[in-house]
């Protein structure tokens, strides 16, 4: 009888452990310390795409040049991610903290000037902010999954879209109210030097490793994963960078109506991790990533053929849905391929190739949409998405 209620103790106690609400309170544990620097990534890029068009207004901006001036950014991030095995191992436990902090800093200057130029040159430097930042917490992330044996990469890039989309929404809200950008960055950054005392962890850093190493295991890996993480942030970073331009110019929205753009995809990107989180585990990455990317092209398509605020909505919430997962899964995947010393350089340059497309996806689009309209920049990204099939056969051959 004794042996029968330990038994039942036994099944009841796995029950409980795997119910969903019970795996995604034990993965917000574990994640105390890193949930805090996703979330102060995503306020930042939510109010500025918020932000794009009274930004780019102000400093006198064309499509071609504003776009120009995310290409700059784009430099910015991927020189900073470069050096980001070396800044996590110097500064360890309080790498992520540190990194934080200067992103809240360099995130300030470029929303007082008015100038193309001068914006553009800050801006390299918030890049760099972002790219580095993004680096360290997300192998430090790598890390703490390795070492503990959980799955918490969906939940925190889940936690960077919600965040993303609370700020984008109330960004949004505070230029329709007439706040300009200057102060609405000011309280974010106040916001994230607060955050970082929580962002600290016991948990040390890695040696950075060799490059030689890694290239030597990892390098088609890193080649096709990496590719397949730029087309996800460039259709990510595109529909965050010119989703209020597309509402506002080409279907004639307001203000508000226009940051609703950028805020539906960090909502429905935020949906889309948290179930992920729910479902990790019983579905390959190769077919979830295969089958998001169709729904992504899809969301792309429908922005790019709707005729008013509505469609364009369910288009960049489809899109959100779609992209949500592949970036978190291609991350968690190399990050349990790679070696504890090659770990940190193999999450960095699949990280730095991923993020060209997260930054120079507002360029093309901004080519495209000078000489031809947003219709046909959110076209184009549909037909990229569709290369991620023949990227994902690659990368399984080269696994």
């Amino acid at each position: 009888m004794r042996d029968e209620s330990a038994l039942w103790n036994l099944l009841w106690s796995e029950a409980r452990d795997n119910r969903p609400d019970m795996l995604i309170l034990r993965a917000i544990s574990l994640s105390r310390h890193d949930l805090p620097a996703f979330a102060a990534q995503g306020i930042y890029w939510g109010a500025f795409a918020a932000y794009v068009p009274q930004i780019k207004a102000h400093i006198g901006a064309s499509d071609g040049a504003f776009g120009l001036a995310m290409l700059v950014t784009a430099a910015g991030a991927v020189t900073a991610m470069l050096s980001a095995p070396v800044f996590a191992a110097r500064f360890g436990r309080y790498a992520v903290s540190f990194a934080s902090v200067l992103l809240a800093l360099v995130f300030q200057a470029p929303m007082w000037v008015a100038s193309v130029p001068v914006f553009a040159a800050l801006m390299f430097f918030a890049g760099a902010g972002s790219g580095l930042q993004d680096v360290v917490m997300n192998t430090r992330l790598s890390r703490t999954e390795l070492r503990l044996g959980a799955s918490l990469m969906n939940l925190n890039h889940a936690m960077f879209s919600f965040a993303y989309a609370a700020s984008a929404i109330s960004a949004g809200l505070a230029r329709e109210a007439g706040l300009p950008p200057g102060p609405v960055f000011a309280t974010l950054g106040l916001l994230t030097l607060i955050a970082s005392v929580f962002m600290m962890s016991k948990d040390g850093a890695e040696t950075h490793g060799t490059a030689k190493a890694a290239r030597g295991r990892f390098g088609g890996v890193v080649l096709w994963g990496g590719l397949i993480v730029l087309v996800a942030f460039l259709a990510e970073n595109a529909t965050e960078g010119w989703s209020a331009l597309h509402v506002e110019r080409t279907l004639g929205g307001g203000a508000a109506e226009g940051a609703l753009g950028p805020a539906m995809l960090g909502l429905t990107m935020g949906i889309g991790r948290f179930t992920g989180q729910l479902v990790v585990g019983r579905l390959s990455e190769t077919r979830v990533v295969f089958w998001s990317a169709l729904v992504t092209a899809c969301g792309a398509l429908l922005a790019a053929i709707a005729p008013v605020p509505l469609v364009a909505y369910a288009g960049f919430a489809i899109l959100g849905l779609g992209v949500s997962t592949i970036a978190p899964m291609l991350l968690a995947l190399a990050g349990r391929l790679a070696s504890d010393d090659a770990r940190a350089y193999v999450i960095s340059r699949v990280t730095t190739i991923g993020y060209f497309g997260f930054f120079i996806g507002p360029p093309i689009m901004g080519f495209i949409a000078q000489g031809f309209g947003l219709r046909m920049s959110f076209g184009f990204v549909a037909l990229l998405l569709l290369s991620i099939p023949a990227l994902l056969a690659l990368m399984r051959r080269a696994g």
